[in-house]
Order: structure tokens, then sequence, then C-alpha cells
């Protein structure tokens, strides 16, 4: 894995730092030890990753329960920074979740964050320019933006973090994750022959079933699909 950085200020302890968290780590635990170098170089107190496909993300890691509690609900509500930067392909920065644009775009994720003491988001999209395979979101409990130098740093975590899932996806390193999403798949299938409506209908009423129910979209689909709920029946 080469990833290389331009000759500014900071650039050789954030190399140090990369280096010496992902040395002899195996490829799978990669994803996770960056989310750990993100918290250490950057002023936030979580990150999480996920990957995406047909809009659906799925999380891969996170550095704690909160981060991936909150990676779980945006993606159990189909909103939030994450979706929001997985479905443009450019960073998300909501730098206040308390007030304001950030918090009046995303009410019920803004509402859910600040009950756990997350009040600011960062969600940097994963690929390339013109594919977008996931994201990496950062979590801090007090408002306020990046700097220039802090986004600079993140971008280039993101980078590395992009490198490390092509090489993981070419070992068939993400089996499981790809199973995660077929399963969503399959559910908003089987719910748009219930309901007779849409692939976006399904996958909102799914989402919606998940949410009320507390649960995750995954655990929602895994329901569906083992016929253990049907949504055209109470």
């Amino acid at each position: 894995m080469t990833v290389r950085f331009g000759d500014r200020p900071g650039d050789e302890r954030m190399v140090d730092v990369i280096a010496e968290r992902v040395r002899g780590t195996r490829p799978g635990e990669i994803p996770a030890r960056l989310c750990d170098v993100a918290v250490e170089l950057l002023p936030v107190i979580g990150a999480s990753v996920s990957l995406r496909a047909r809009g659906v993300p799925v999380r891969l890691s996170s550095t704690d329960d909160r981060a991936a509690q909150l990676a779980e609900i945006q993606a159990t509500l189909g909103d939030g920074p994450c979706q929001s930067a997985g479905a443009s392909g450019i960073p998300v920065l909501a730098s206040d979740l308390t007030s304001g644009l950030d918090a009046r775009r995303w009410p019920v994720f803004a509402q859910e964050a600040t009950a756990v003491g997350i009040r600011a988001v960062y969600a940097l999209p994963l690929g390339t320019d013109r594919v977008c395979v996931g994201t990496l979101d950062l979590y801090r409990e007090t408002v306020g933006r990046l700097t220039p130098g802090e986004l600079y740093t993140a971008g280039c975590v993101a980078r590395v973090m992009t490198v490390s899932l092509t090489d993981l996806s070419r070992m068939a390193g993400l089996g499981g994750l790809v199973a995660d999403h077929d399963e969503i798949n399959q559910a908003t299938g089987m719910i748009m022959a219930q309901l007779r409506v849409s692939a976006n209908e399904a996958l909102a009423r799914l989402r919606a079933h998940a949410f009320a129910q507390g649960r995750t979209v995954l655990a929602a689909a895994r329901e569906v699909v083992g016929r253990r709920k049907r949504l055209d029946r109470p």
C-alpha cells in the first residue's frame, strides 16, 4: 500500500503515525487502525468507516460504541452527514448539530447525535472522483470547524483508507460485508413484492420499520428475509 503526501508541515509526523499503526497489521485490521489514527491526529473523539453499495452504507469498523451507534443510526435513517457525503462524493462537514443549518438539515440524526454528546460530524467520501465506495466519519463533542490543516490531514487518512479498502477487496476480504448488502437488497425486493412499491419506497419502509423498532437496518432486513416479519401485515 503506497500513498504519497505533499511536503507540508506535519506530514512527517502523520506518515510516522500511520506507518506505526499499520506496521505488521493484517489487511482486514487496517481500517480499524486507520480510524484510531484519525482520532490520534485530529481533534475528534471517535471515527467510523462504512462501505456503500446501492445507497446503503454498512459499517466496517469504528473506534468505540458511540461511533458505531451513530454510524448505524445514519444507515437506518438513510439520512445524516455520512449519507450525504456518500451520495454526493464530496466532504460533508456538520460543524454544529445543536442549532442552525446542520440541525435543520438532519433533524432526527442531529437529535440522536446530541443526545449522546456528539455535536459535530465530519464525513469524508472514500473512492475516486467517479465512484464513492464509502465514507470515513469523524465525531466531535464540541461544535466547530476543522482548520484547513486538519482537513488536509483528514483527507490524507481518507486516501489511505481508500487504498486499504481497494487492497482488501482485491483479496476478497470483504465477503461478509457484501453478504450484508445482499441481505438488505433481498429484503428490499421482498418488500417490493409484498407492498407493490418501488425499490426506493421499499428501502424507505424497511428503514422506517428498523428505526421504529430501535434496530439496525441490517437486523430488520434479516427479519424480513427470514420470513419472521412482513411489512404488509401489522
